[in-house]
C-alpha cells in the first residue's frame, strides 16, 4: 500500500499505519541526500549478511558503518525507508532494483570492480573445466551475448527463461543457488527458479549429459553446501575473492560487475 492510500483505508488500519508513514518521512529527513559516491566515506549501508560486501566497501571506505539483513531486497528496502544511507551490493542486481522501485537510483561510479563466477569443489577439476568448455561454446555461437542481452536489458523486467532440455542420462547434477539475486537467480511469477546462472546451468548439465536440480537456500549457506557435497555447484553472482578460492574452486568469470551504492533520489 502507497502513503497516499492511507486516507482510503478503514479508519482502524489507517491509525495503524499513520504512525508507520510518521516513522519513514522522519527517517528520510534524518540523512542526508547523497549524491555522489565519494560522500560514503562515513555512511551507514545496508548489506546482506552472508556476503563479502560489507568487506568490499571498507577496501574503498574504511570508515563506514553497516547494518546487515536477510536479503539484499531487505537492504533496499531499508534505504528506501531511511534506515540506512545507501545500499551496497553487485551492481546489475541493484539497477534491476531501482529500475523497477521509483525514488531509488544508483550512484554512477563503482565502488570496487569484481568478477563473478560458479564454483565447485577443491577437487572437482572435471566440473569446472566443462563450465569453462561450456562458456567458451557459448560466446563463440553468439549465444552468450543473447543471454545478457535477455537477463540485462537496458529498461524493463528480463525476458523469459528459454526451454533448455537437460535429460540427460548421466546422473543428476545439483545447483546450489540463492534465488533473491535477480537477474542472475530468482523466482518469476510461475515459482520457478530462473536466471542468468540458471540458464548457464542447464547448458553445463546438457554438455555433461545430466538433469538439472536447482537447490534454493541462503546465499551464505551456499559455499558451506557445496564443501559438504550437498551440491555439486552454486551460482549466485558469486563474487571470485582470494579468500573463497581458498576454499572452492571457481570457473572462469562469466561476467564483470561490482559492488554499487543504490541511494534515494
Amino acid at each position: 500500500m502507497k502513503l497516499t492510500d492511507i486516507s482510503k483505508a478503514a479508519p482502524g488500519r489507517a491509525a495503524l499505519l499513520l504512525p508507520l508513514a510518521l516513522l519513514l518521512f522522519s527517517g528520510c529527513a534524518g540523512r542526508e541526500r547523497v549524491k555522489d559516491i565519494e560522500q560514503l566515506g562515513d555512511r551507514e549501508f545496508a548489506v546482506p549478511s552472508g556476503t563479502v560486501a560489507d568487506k568490499l566497501v571498507l577496501s574503498r571506505f574504511p570508515n563506514a558503518r553497516f547494518k546487515y539483513f536477510n536479503s539484499v531486497l531487505d537492504a533496499c528496502i531499508a534505504v528506501r525507508s531511511g534506515k540506512a544511507d545507501a545500499a551496497a551490493y553487485d551492481e546489475p542486481i541493484l539497477r534491476n532494483f531501482a529500475a523497477k522501485n521509483p525514488g531509488l537510483k544508483v550512484l554512477p561510479g563503482m565502488i570496487t570492480v569484481d568478477n563473478y563466477g560458479f564454483a565447485v569443489r577443491l577437487e572437482d577439476s572435471k566440473l569446472k573445466r566443462a563450465i569453462d568448455e561450456v562458456l567458451e561454446e557459448l560466446k563463440a555461437g553468439g549465444e552468450f551475448a543473447a543471454m545478457r542481452a535477455r537477463w540485462f536489458p537496458e529498461k524493463g523486467a528480463p525476458h523469459p527463461m528459454p526451454e533448455i532440455e537437460t535429460g540427460g542420462t548421466n546422473g543428476t547434477l545439483r545447483m546450489g543457488t540463492s534465488a533473491v539475486t535477480e537477474p542472475f537467480s530468482f523466482v518469476d511469477a510461475s515459482r520457478s527458479v530462473v536466471g542468468f546462472d540458471i540458464e548457464l546451468a542447464h547448458h553445463v548439465a546438457r554438455k555433461l549429459g545430466m538433469k538439472l536440480e536447482v537447490v534454493d537456500m541462503d546465499f551464505g549457506g551456499m559455499i558451506p553446501a557445496l564443501v559438504s557435497g550437498k551440491v555439486d555447484v552454486i551460482g549466485a553472482c558469486i563474487t571470485i575473492t582470494p579468500e573463497r578460492a581458498e576454499r572452492v574452486l571457481f570457473s572462469e568469470p562469466y561476467y564483470t560487475g561490482g559492488i554499487a551504492a543504490l541511494v534515494r533520489e
